[in-house]
């Protein structure tokens, strides 16, 4: 028993990952974090649009003086 060769092969070659693909289009995803999310950018900006900003809504209105001003 110890003349045996090992029936398993082992690689000495690293294997490549599996690629993750984006869960909206499909395509490969390769950014940490767009693998972590599972969606690229131009898909996670199209479900996850950015709030407004506020400062966009500001404008300026005339008003009367306080009084005793």
């Amino acid at each position: 028993m110890g003349d045996e060769p090992l029936a398993i092969d082992i690689d000495s070659a690293p294997r490549a990952p599996h690629p993750v693909r984006c869960r909206l289009c499909g395509r490969p995803l390769t950014g940490p974090e767009s693998r972590r999310t599972g969606l690229g950018p131009s898909c996670d900006a199209k479900l996850h649009p950015p709030g407004p900003d506020i400062r966009t809504r500001r404008h300026e209105v005339d008003q009367d003086t306080l009084p005793g001003v």
